[in-house]
């Protein structure tokens, strides 16, 4: 696979799944299948690299989701978001999830979902509301090497540095897909706001997501 990764300041050393823990998928080395996702994220940055990787599959235990409630519960997970509901079987199936694997592919949680994600989580909108997100919005896919045996499969082909044009270009356009994030959760909560739970309904044994 041919995928991208944006460094703030350039990578140094090995590659190792040492991001911060609270990341979608927890601690690991993320990586885009777009090089605008990386560059959204780093376009703040004057000594932002992005590099142009090559990562290498075979032998790996790589888990997939698709943009539905599996994956929502699970970056929920990671983000620190289902504390209160430790011990209940969502909160083990959300956590389980990734166990021992050394590879997730899944939707990124963009500038246009962090938005709509963090009204749910925070129980402004209905698990209806954002699963009608999640079918609105195009959400990419994310590559992240979980272990060391995947960051070992990952060989850099390319880097590259952001000149100031393009980041004010790529902040110009990070603020927009924000705002349009906004302005869809709010279209969505609108038109479902009686339909579903609430996200700490369904962490008390509500109805599952779906």
């Amino acid at each position: 696979m041919i995928l991208y990764h944006g460094s703030r300041h350039g990578l140094e050393g090995s590659i190792a799944p040492i991001s911060r823990d609270r990341c979608d998928f927890g601690k690991g080395f993320y990586l885009g299948t777009n090089p605008q996702q990386p560059l959204t994220l780093i376009c703040n940055y004057p000594e932002a690299r992005l590099y142009t990787v090559e990562l290498d599959l075979d032998n790996l235990d790589v888990r997939e989701f698709e943009a539905d409630s599996l994956w929502a519960l699970v970056v929920a997970y990671y983000r620190g978001k289902m504390e209160q509901a430790r011990g209940t079987e969502i909160y083990e199936k959300a956590a389980s999830a990734l166990a021992g694997a050394d590879a997730a592919i899944g939707p990124i949680a963009n500038d246009r979902m962090f938005v709509v994600l963090d009204r749910f989580f925070n129980g402004e909108i209905t698990d209806v509301a954002l699963v009608q997100c999640l079918s609105a919005l195009q959400l990419g896919n994310q590559v992240v090497a979980l272990t060391q045996a995947a960051c070992d499969a990952i060989h850099i082909i390319d880097e590259r540095t952001i000149d100031e044009t393009e980041r004010t270009e790529l902040i110009a356009a990070s603020e927009a897909n924000r705002a349009e994030g906004v302005a869809l959760a709010e279209r969505i909560c609108r038109a479902h706001r009686r339909d579903g739970l609430f996200f700490d309904e369904i962490l008390n044994g509500g109805v599952p997501l779906g």
